[in-house]
């Protein structure tokens, strides 16, 4: 595929989402940018949440990690759907119980604005880092395959990127990105699918991608010989679990869409389909994975054909490689490159409109302001400056850019995310009274001490290596902390 074609696919794909914006942001000002004035549709809302939440990162390295660890990314996949449960029956009720356009705004009612400002500073922190790593991601693989070519640098392809996203979202939110993650969520599925096909045509056929799989043991989902090992079962199960509490249920970027629903009802169906319809996506990632792998074995002329291309260091780039340069024909190259682009965006433009509005409600108290003109001009600058902040992170991220990316975006969240975690609930689960102004001490000092455990725990603990279910250590750690620090009243007595 040539690279002036590549460009024209990502130029149109970016004229359908300006289109969509137009219509969606009419008349819109800061409540529909915020809340979508809380009329979407759930099952649009559900169907666009599976783009967002998958994003650029999954749709490139979850089939890429195939290679190291086979299924066992179910595991973690499995904890996904548990944590979705109380996400629908603890988390949302409690949102739509108090009417909140940003779910921080909890922490400022249960503890006090100095927390309620803590809350929202490790969300903006934790999604800073999340959409720049997700995007990131996306701008390398373009750049490796089309940009580098015509010698545009990467700095310039990224800042576009972002000025497209900004020029589509900056008016409607929320309420547009409820339409544009639906379209881009179509699209990364027909990618999905059409890639699985080609690929399983490729290899021979079903049978014999079947055998190849089990040949290569990739079909086996849980691991149960070393409890030390950092994906043994039980890690890859809680692992899931708190990640997703964490990065779904206490991250404004996507409970705002959960918000945008009617009523608490449709937010609850909208979030148990979502999380049925992600099991299965997942898995048809991890077996897109198996075979692309199965496809190199049979093709190694195409990775030869790379020069300095490494499988076993570069798996993010296998799944590009293989749709672009495989030669499997131009229909795989076009729906891989717009599966992409629609995987990123989709999680990048609802990272940029909660970005915005955390800062904008949690710091800057614009939903109380009676000027609603002036509201609506600081907002925008708001959003602005989001973009500018994203854009200077992506740059960094390339200066100090890992291989293996999705387990760099989680390694990141344990540490920010877990006091999220922490506030919560021990807010939801205990009615002690902690002084506000002693919750920062707690949260900042466990990130500390799990830093710790991470870097020694080898040493310590004869070869352990912690999985994902350190953040929710981090969380427990953090509940505890609270704990240390609260009075024995209950918050009536206060």
């Amino acid at each position: 595929m040539s690279g002036f074609f590549i460009l024209s696919i990502i130029l149109a794909y970016f004229v359908v989402l300006l289109i969509i914006s137009r219509i969606t942001s009419k008349g819109a000002e800061n409540d529909a940018f915020f809340t979508g004035n809380r009329n979407s549709k759930w099952y649009l809302v559900s169907f666009g949440m599976i783009g967002a939440s998958l994003s650029g990162v999954t749709f490139i390295s979850i089939p890429g990690l195939v290679g190291g660890s086979g299924f066992s990314y179910m595991q973690i996949v499995i904890g996904y759907m548990l944590g979705y449960a109380i996400i629908a029956f603890v988390l949302l009720p409690l949102y739509y119980k108090l009417n909140l356009t940003s779910i921080y705004s909890y922490l400022g009612g249960r503890y006090g604005p100095k927390t309620h400002k803590v809350g929202a500073g490790f969300f903006l922190v934790s999604r800073i880092l999340g959409a720049s790593v997700r995007l990131f991601l996306v701008a390398d693989i373009l750049d490796y395959f089309v940009l580098s070519t015509y010698g545009i640098p990467f700095e310039v392809s990224v800042l576009v990127t972002l000025l497209l996203i900004y020029v589509y979202t900056y008016r409607g939110g929320i309420k547009t990105i409820v339409w544009t993650d639906t379209l881009q969520t179509l699209f990364m599925l027909i990618a999905l699918i059409v890639s699985v096909v080609l690929i399983t045509q490729s290899i021979g056929g079903i049978e014999e991608a079947t055998v190849g799989l089990k040949s290569l043991g990739m079909t086996d989902w849980f691991v149960t010989d070393n409890p030390k090992d950092n994906n043994y079962i039980l890690k890859g199960i809680l692992g899931g679990l708190f990640i997703t509490l964490g990065m779904t249920g206490l991250d404004q970027d996507m409970m705002q869409k959960n918000l945008t629903c009617r009523n608490e009802k449709e937010a609850k169906k909208n979030m148990m389909w979502f999380s049925i319809i992600l099991f299965g996506v997942n898995f048809v990632f991890l077996m897109l994975g198996g075979l692309l792998f199965l496809y190199a074995q049979e093709n190694p002329d195409i990775l030869a054909s790379i020069q300095g291309m490494d499988l076993d260091k570069q798996t993010d780039r296998l799944f590009p490689l293989i749709a672009l340069e495989g030669g499997l024909g131009s229909l795989i190259g076009i729906t891989f490159l717009l599966g992409l682009i629609a995987a990123a965006y989709s999680s990048a433009d609802s990272a940029l409109t909660s970005l915005t509005t955390s800062t904008s409600v949690d710091i800057f108290k614009l939903d109380t302001w009676t000027d609603k003109s002036k509201a609506e001009k600081v907002r925008k600058f708001i959003h602005v400056g989001m973009t500018g902040l994203l854009f200077f992170v992506i740059l960094l991220a390339n200066a100090l850019k890992e291989q293996d990316v999705i387990n760099t975006l989680f390694v990141l969240a344990g540490y920010t995310y877990g006091p999220l975690l922490g506030l919560f609930f021990f807010g939801i689960i205990s009615k002690r009274k902690v002084k506000d102004n002693l919750t920062w001490i707690v949260c900042l000092i466990v990130p500390v001490l799990i830093f710790i455990f991470k870097t020694y725990e080898g040493v310590w603990f004869d070869g352990y290596k912690s999985g994902h279910e350190i953040l929710g250590v981090n969380g427990i750690l953090c509940y505890l902390g609270l704990w240390a620090f609260s009075e024995k009243k209950s918050l009536e007595d206060v």
